[in-house]
């Protein structure tokens, strides 16, 4: 069974795509996440997941792009920092 203590807190995932992701692109259809170019024309996005409805939107979003998926990993939690909780900003949302 799932940890329930950590359910509100957005995961951090790293999804491996078949194609080159243009920077501009990224920065706006993939909002927090960085794009990192591998070898043979295959990409590694990562960041942070607010919960596994945004998970599913974010692959769909993907295909919708024609990247084919070839892995997807949750690597933890991300963390929140001073700056997040002095603006009175909830994570959870990310």
């Amino acid at each position: 069974m799932a940890d329930r203590r950590n359910l509100d807190r957005p995961r951090i995932y790293e999804l491996h795509v078949e194609g080159v992701i243009d920077a501009a692109w990224a920065r706006y259809w993939l909002e927090g996440f960085v794009v990192t170019p591998l070898p043979n024309d295959e990409s590694l996005l990562t960041g942070p997941v607010a919960d596994q409805s945004a998970l599913l939107g974010l692959l769909a979003r993907l295909r919708d792009f024609g990247l084919p998926l070839v892995s997807v990993r949750q690597t933890g939690h991300r963390a929140i920092s001073k700056e997040d909780t002095s603006n009175g900003k909830n994570n959870a949302h990310a």
